[in-house]
């Protein structure tokens, strides 16, 4: 039996006690505390990261083991449902490398590894390591702009009701910030969608609206205008004296339309 050889029987004969080594060891360099399943989930990995580098170690292969892939991108997910960091996660890979150094540097003592394989053993877990960091951030990072999409469609959604208040009438009021995501959500969801109500009247009321840029309220101008076209009359209500100021700034026509100060006087109106 070679020397490699004993070393790799030596880890596949103590996965559990080297895994509760590395897991202790980097909980308490970092100081940290975690929940029990989290630190039993980190155990059982490692239990089976080291199964896997004896394995590999006794038949002279290479590759990361398909646990790890998955242990990595579950941290990532927790993490982010947590409304935890990402860097919460990364800075405990540098401690699991010194860790893993020195438990490999002591095998490599006791067995009498020669430098070269004790740097073949430190080369194949770091490789291990940066998959896993890679999953990890990459999980994260891809899941995080999942999330981010979603929540912005949902309150682009929130952010522009239509609202039937009789039969022919209907009220959009805008609210919020009106950003150019949202305008465009406008224009290819709600204007669909209030072409088929039959309307004759839209109101649209800017009152719940925090501030409005000269490019926003270009593309506000273009849904009334649309709106006209498909045989919608279109009433203003709501246009506080800074939207006002931002609508003449950008030298918006708004002689075709109906203004008012508030709802109320437009439903008044309409009556």
């Amino acid at each position: 039996m070679t020397t490699m050889s004993k070393v790799a029987e030596y880890i596949e004969g103590n996965t559990e006690v080297l895994a509760q080594r590395i897991v202790e060891g980097v909980l308490t360099s970092l100081e940290l505390s975690i929940p029990d399943e989290e630190r039993n989930n980190a155990f059982i990995m490692y239990k089976e990261f080291l199964g896997f580098l004896g394995k590999s170690l006794a038949n002279g292969v290479s590759g990361v083991p398909d646990d790890i892939i998955v242990w990595s991108k579950r941290n990532a997910e927790q993490q982010l449902n947590s409304g935890g960091r990402i860097s919460e996660i990364v800075i405990r890979y540098q401690p699991t490398r010194r860790i893993f150094n020195e438990l490999l540097t002591e095998l490599s003592i006791k067995f009498g590894l020669a430098i070269s394989d004790n740097a073949l053993l430190i080369r194949m877990v770091d490789e291990i390591l940066d998959i896993s960091l890679s999953e990890t951030v990459s999980t994260y990072e891809c899941l995080s702009e999942t999330y981010r999409r979603k929540a912005q469609q949902e309150m682009a959604e929130l952010s522009a009701p239509v609202v039937l208040v009789k039969e022919g009438v209907a009220v959009l009021p805008l609210i919020g910030i009106i950003d150019s995501y949202r305008a465009a959500y406008v224009m290819e969801e709600v204007v669909p969608h209030i072409a088929g109500l039959q309307l004759e009247y839209l109101i649209t009321d800017y009152s719940g609206i925090k501030n409005i840029d000269s490019e926003i309220a270009a593309h506000l101008y273009q849904l009334g205008e649309v709106l006209q076209l498909l045989g919608i009359k279109v009433i203003v209500t709501g246009l506080r004296p800074q939207l006002a100021q931002t609508v003449v700034e950008t030298r918006i026509d708004l002689s075709a339309i109906k203004v008012f100060a508030n709802l109320k006087q437009a439903l008044d109106y309409l009556h």
